[in-house]
């Protein structure tokens, strides 16, 4: 994969290690943990100009670029992050983490558990949404950020961006928040947790502790990756793509028939070879888990009260998994805070993975709201 001007080019991944206990919702705490992360572009002399992307289900801290030994792999927001792209690195400093649990390299399931010398497995407590958000206010600490410039994300990342701006009002001045919802409704749950019992009934799972017997349970990954790749895509873009086209080959049997069919086990199949089963379960539940509303009697606006940063709340229409009734659920919460909001719902066929691909008015737009949040801060420096 070759760089282009407009990229970011080589990266390296950097590791931070805390040994203070971060103490979880679920009532543990982890301690001597490590935060793997990259940056991209220069932090001003005042700090000022941090942009933190929080990352989604799959997704790591590798946001854009591409590694040296690893021409191919190219960061999951590449065409959003970059020199003169919508989060401008001439102009920003942008802070991509990957998130505790995850299996990327930050301390989770499959890591070594230092109380027992054999991988956490089984063992590795349950993480939510907020106790991600406060390891990264530990991260950006360490880095000396006080306050971020913005925090952003896509799905669970938007989520991240939204918890940020409740939990931690005072360290983010503005939240944008894509393809994401307040929390998930009914029927999203029942999809995670169809694809998480894929993954508990493999009889490779042995109870999360497969990595002591050298096995996976790849069936039930492939199974999970299948079932959520089919929330991500709209309707009409599996038809414009597929359709019913055939594949060819034998008739009246088992094997796939139908284009969609090869797609779907391609997806879970590559999703198998790298993804982590611990990690799935814990990541499905911490989506599950996150509705803020929940600890203010079901009233978001109330919820979303401590909030004090500026908000760009983005929708596309085919996203039936986080529609766009969801965001102005969001937004009108905010409003009814008295928050300053912008909102857009882009047309645009993709489904959920609207938010990852390129497109000039998405794009066009976060730029434009990050040049103004740029253009603030040049002001009130003067």
């Amino acid at each position: 994969m070759k760089t282009t001007p407009d990229s970011v080019g080589v990266v390296q991944a950097q590791t931070l290690r805390f040994a203070e206990p971060l103490p979880l919702q679920c009532g543990e705490s982890i301690a001597g943990y490590e935060l793997v992360y990259e940056t991209y572009g220069t932090l001003n002399a005042e700090k000022s100009n941090a942009i933190l992307v929080c990352h989604a289900l799959n997704a790591s801290h590798h946001v854009a670029g591409v590694y040296a030994d690893q021409p191919d792999n190219l960061g999951w927001w590449d065409n959003m992050v970059g020199p003169g792209k919508a989060v401008d690195t001439n102009k920003f400093f942008v802070v991509g983490v990957n998130n505790l649990g995850s299996c990327f390299g930050s301390t989770g399931p499959a890591s070594i558990d230092p109380r027992t010398g054999a991988p956490y497995g089984a063992a590795f407590p349950l993480i939510t949404v907020e106790d991600w958000v406060d390891a990264q206010v530990r991260l950006a600490d360490a880095l000396g950020i006080v306050r971020f410039a913005a925090v952003m994300g896509g799905s669970l990342g938007g989520m991240q961006a939204l918890c940020w701006s409740i939990r931690h009002p005072a360290r983010i001045e503005n939240a944008l928040v894509i393809a994401a919802a307040p929390n998930l409704s009914a029927q999203n749950i029942a999809f995670d947790e169809v694809a998480r019992q894929a993954i508990l009934t493999d009889p490779e799972f042995h109870e999360g502790n497969f990595y002591a017997h050298g096995v996976k349970p790849i069936r039930g990954l492939r199974v999970a990756r299948m079932i959520g790749h089919i929330t991500y895509i709209s309707d009409e873009q599996m038809a414009e793509r597929f359709g019913r086209q055939a594949k060819g080959g034998a008739k009246f049997s088992f094997e796939p028939e139908f284009q969609i069919e090869s797609y779907l086990r391609y997806q879970g199949d590559k999703f198998s070879e790298y993804f982590d089963a611990n990690t799935y379960l814990r990541i499905t539940k911490a989506l599950d888990y996150f509705d803020p509303a929940s600890g203010a009697g079901g009233d978001l606006a109330l919820a979303l009260k401590p909030a004090t940063a500026r908000f760009l709340v983005i929708s596309f229409t085919t996203d039936w998994r986080f529609s766009p009734a969801r965001s102005k659920e969001i937004v009108q919460a905010l409003l009814d805070n008295g928050a300053t909001v912008s909102y857009a719902e882009i047309a645009a066929p993709h489904g959920h993975d609207a938010f990852l691909l390129e497109d000039p008015r998405y794009h066009a737009l976060v730029g434009a709201y990050l040049g103004r949040v740029r253009a603030a801060a040049t002001e009130a420096a003067r």
